[in-house]
This record gives C-alpha cells, structure tokens and sequence, in this order.
C-alpha cells in the first residue's frame, strides 16, 4: 500500500523544533508499524534543495525544492520562525513559502498543517480565511489584529478546521503530530508513540499554563517579591490595594505605582491572575462545583469565575474543565 507522504517545509529562520518535533513523532509512528504496513514517508522541502539556516544557528538539508514536489502531499506541515529581541517576538512571513501556498489546488494536499506561529504563514496566504485557528500565545493577539478574518483560539494546544489544523507554540508541533497519527491509523498506535517519546498522550492543560504566571517577573524589591510568595496561599483573603499596601508597610499611592514598575501589571490584576490560575488547577484536578472553586480562590461568586474566565481564556469555566481533563 503507498505510504502517507509527510512534507515539512522549511526556509531560513524557522524554529528547529517546530520541524524535528512532528518530525520525529511520524518517523516513531513509522517504525512502530513495522515493514509492509501503510506508514509516513517524510520528506523535508525548502525554497531549493540543500541546507538552510534555522532560527537557533543550526542548519537543515532539504531534501527537494517546494516546486519539484509532484505526487500528493498526505500531510503538509509549515513550521514557524521567530525573531526574539529587546522589543519582543517578531514573527517571520517566508513570502516565497506564502507565495507558493497560493498556488496550491485542494487536490495537491490532503491535510494542511502548522506549527506555532506558521499559522501567520497560512494566515497570509489565505487558508485560514474564515477560520478557527491558534498559534503561540505570544503572537496570538498579532495573528488577530493582523488578520481579522480569522477566529484566534489562543489556549488551544492544537485547533482543527476541516483539513487545516494549527498548533500552539513549538512543541505543540508533537501534541498535533499525535492527533493526526491517531486520525491516520488508531488511538493505540499514537498512544504507543506517545510512551516512546515520553510525552503526555493528552497535554494536561491549554497554552495559558504556560504564558500567565510566567510573563510576570520576580520583584527586584525585598517587600513586593514577598507579597508574591505569599498570595498564592491567601487567596480568600482581603487582596485589595489597600489591605495589600498595609501589608507592605506602604501608602497605597507608592505601593501601586511600584508593584506595577516591579511586575508589570496592578495589584489586581496580578492577584485575578493567581486565583484564575488557582481555579484551573481546581477544575483538572478536583470534582469541585463551581460555586465551591470560586469561593476557595477567593472569587466569590460563580458570576465572578465565569466572567474572569471568558475574558482569560476564551471560555466558561465547564467548558475548559471538559477540554483538558485527562
């Protein structure tokens, strides 16, 4: 039987994991079925044959240009590239990938992938048009504003939208590669897959696992970075401004303005983060009502935890409990 052709695309700058981590998961897949059964070919394709130069210094060979590809393509896959520096990422378009990405007809591909912000790349050429899709979360507001067109899930590890799926940021690239060798052949065999990689079959969790608690630093000052070691363990406690800058030995004035020159955001915002944070480690990991886990991180009311989450996550509280539980 013809194997599933798998195709990479690659070009200079793009992230190294975002290639060898689908990659890797499809080549398992591969030799896990064994000689004489219907597995992946995998074949890396660039703007030309030979090496290119990828975001972290390292290179990669492609294997074939992106034009001399002839016979369908059973999964394409465009990984992303990122620019980091002072101002923050930068994501890179690859505009002779985009551009052929427009010359692609429905029958040439079966399935179109990417991998983190190589959704910006299908985005430009106007295969997420109409769309739900997700990419990094740090680039998933730019994906947005950038291309109103489409419908930004920005805490899903990986989205399908008919034949195009997207994933979120770098390894993500593996959470989706195992969905599609469990849409390619059974649950079992990406399970296998998963155990052999030692990697979640199910990722315990969206991308805001990730990108809430970490964006906000450690506070320089003695006082602040103490009040951050101790909120975690008080949340139904009195966290206003006030009771926080009384706490700090501080007027409320000072205590603001330099909390937020410390961590980069309010008081309130920083302590909302940690109790929405705190309800969704209650919601994978306990049988807790709603009413319960509101009242627990001090949000009070389920109309609170409801609104928190809409506006953090794009869902209801249920909803994500009934996405990511495992």
């Amino acid at each position: 039987m013809t194997s599933h052709l798998v195709v990479i695309t690659v070009y200079d700058g793009v992230e190294l994991l975002d290639v060898a981590g689908p990659l890797e998961v499809f080549s398992t897949a591969d030799r896990l079925l064994g000689e004489g059964a219907p597995g992946y070919e995998i074949v890396v394709a660039g703007p030309e044959a030979g090496l290119v130069r990828c975001a972290g210094g390292a290179s990669i060979a492609a294997d074939v240009s992106w034009t001399e590809l002839r016979r369908e393509i059973g999964t394409l896959i465009v990984p992303g590239g990122l620019v980091l520096d002072t101002t923050g990422p930068r994501v890179l378009r690859a505009e002779p990938l985009v551009e052929w990405l427009t010359t692609l007809a429905d029958h040439d591909v079966r399935r179109i992938t990417s991998v983190c912000v190589g959704a910006h790349i299908l985005a430009a050429a106007g295969l997420l048009d109409g769309r739900r899709a997700t990419t990094h979360w740090a680039a998933a507001e730019r994906l947005a504003a950038d291309h109103p067109e489409v419908t930004v899930a920005p805490d899903s590890i990986f989205v399908q939208d008919g034949r195009i799926w997207t994933s979120a940021g770098v390894t993500a690239g593996m959470d989706l590669a195992l969905a599609l060798v469990a849409e390619d052949h059974d649950a079992e065999l990406a399970r296998r897959v998963a155990r052999w990689l030692v990697m979640y079959m199910r990722r315990p969790g969206g991308q805001s696992q990730f990108s809430e608690l970490l964006a906000h630093p450690s506070a320089s000052d003695a006082g602040i970075a103490r009040l951050q070691a101790w909120i975690p363990d008080h949340l139904t406690e009195d966290l206003s401004n006030e009771a926080l800058a009384r706490r700090a030995g501080l007027s409320v004035r000072h205590f603001s303005r330099l909390f937020r020159r410390q961590v980069g955001v309010t008081p309130a915002d920083y302590v909302e983060t940690i109790r929405v944070e705190a309800a969704a480690r209650h919601l994978l990991h306990t049988g807790s009502g709603l009413r319960t886990i509101a009242n627990t991180v001090g949000l009070g009311s389920v109309e609170t935890l409801h609104r928190v989450f809409r506006q953090r996550f794009g869902v209801t509280p249920t909803d994500y409990r009934e996405r990511f539980t495992t």
